[in-house]
């Protein structure tokens, strides 16, 4: 204790001024004093409560605060309730760094995906690698021309053995990557470059440079089923839902078009079910909400750097988020209800949102060039990112699932008559 402060209030001054005078004299003269004086001595010290010792009173010790929100540094112990889950750990750098040579510095292309069979696909260039991520193995897949290339998209299919790559020269290759064989090449299908890929089942979606979109049913001689018609600019972004029934389109031409499955004909173009005209800029990242089927996410280039929800049944637009970079891709959490982007200018950060209130749970920083390109393990726990830099990284961000999923069984079926398809 630094110093004492006394408590006024808890003091006996007529006491104090007795004891400093009377009292002192009183107790060292006890021994010649009359019996009168000791009988007065002793009234006087009962009236006066003289069984005290001391002149000076401190206040009591104050309770004890009770700290209903603990700091950081408090060593207090709280104890927690049935319903509060710990806070997970989220590790700041990536656990494992690749190298990625001629990597392809485009936004509008699509060149990293993680298929079922966990194995991750990337084209580099000319060529399309593949890493299995269960022994660590690289292998290359194939190695297209100079005239074809250079990739521009790829896309595992739901069996995660057959994978399509997109070409440069508009054409659409699959590929058996358990036996490294091409099975068919597809042709007709765009007039340019085909720069993002996505499967419903046994149709395989594409988008190109023609701003046109086709459904594409593989097992099939005549595979061009429907083709979408909306975008006037480059399709850098496709994405069916879960059920299969809905598919979203990002374009350079700012729009977001909801394209509903029932409505596609083969006669002629399918109407938009919504076009969403919110965005500013190109929309490449998009992500449909795993635990609400109706949700969609949508991430705008660098003149817009916001992620928008929507409502797909309805097209109305739930919430916008100005993220202050640009928003290359979006990825939903299998597991819990956090929603990851990746940016560009000035950070080249991921960023960790929680959902639905967007509160920022963890800003990730390692690429020193925009992140372009995210897949997803299948397992939902680690997410792969490829950037500008020529790297190719690793990030245990969504953390472990409850109980583990085994992964879904491989269904070749669509695919048994590719053999005879070229």
């Amino acid at each position: 204790m630094d110093r004492f402060i006394p408590n006024r209030s808890a003091m006996d001054f007529d006491y104090a001024h007795y004891m400093l005078t009377e009292g002192r004299e009183t107790k060292e003269d006890q021994t010649v004093c009359s019996p009168a004086k000791e009988a007065y001595r002793k009234l006087l010290a009962e009236t006066l409560n003289m069984n005290r010792t001391r002149i000076l009173a401190f206040k009591n010790k104050p309770p004890t605060p009770v700290e209903h929100f603990p700091s950081e540094n408090s060593t207090a112990s709280v104890r927690p309730t049935n319903s509060a889950k710990p806070r997970r750990h989220i590790p700041q750098s990536s656990e494992r760094t690749l190298d990625a040579p001629d990597l392809v510095d485009d936004f509008y292309l699509n060149l990293l995906d993680w298929g079922s069979g966990n194995v991750l696909a990337i084209a580099l260039g000319n060529t399309v690698y593949l890493w299995d991520a269960s022994d660590s193995s690289t292998s290359e897949l194939v190695t297209v021309d100079d005239e074809n290339g250079p990739v521009t998209s790829l896309s595992w299919a739901p069996d995660g053995r057959h994978i399509a790559i997109g070409l440069n020269n508009s054409e659409v290759q699959l590929w058996d990557s358990t036996s490294n064989r091409q099975l068919r090449t597809m042709r007709g299908c765009h007039r340019s470059r085909v720069g993002s890929m996505a499967w419903n089942n046994h149709i395989l979606t594409t988008g190109g440079m023609d701003g046109q979109i086709v459904n594409n049913d593989v097992r099939i001689r005549s595979h061009v089923v429907e083709t979408y018609r909306g975008h006037q600019q480059e399709v850098c972004g496709l994405k069916w839902s879960a059920s299969g029934q809905q598919l979203a389109s990002g374009g350079n031409d700012n729009l977001v078009h909801i394209w509903d499955r029932s409505m596609a004909s083969s006669n002629s173009p399918t109407q938009w079910l919504h076009r969403l005209e919110d965005h500013t800029s190109a929309v490449k990242a998009l992500a449909w909400c795993p635990f609400q089927s109706n949700l969609l996410a949508t991430g705008g280039g660098g003149g817009d750097r916001t992620i928008k929800f929507w409502n797909t049944h309805t097209g109305a637009c739930l919430n916008s988020v100005d993220t202050g970079s640009q928003v290359c891709a979006l990825l939903w959490s299998k597991n819990e209800r956090e929603l990851l982007s990746s940016h560009g200018f000035t950070q080249n950060q991921l960023t960790l949102w929680k959902y639905p209130s967007m509160v920022k749970m963890a800003e990730l920083t390692g690429h020193t060039s925009r992140v372009l390109y995210m897949a997803q393990s299948p397992d939902g726990c680690t997410v792969a990112t490829a950037a500008g830099d020529e790297t190719l990284r690793f990030w245990n961000v969504f953390g472990a699932p409850e109980v583990a999923k085994a992964a879904p069984k491989a269904n070749h079926e669509p695919f048994s008559q590719l053999n005879r398809i070229r």
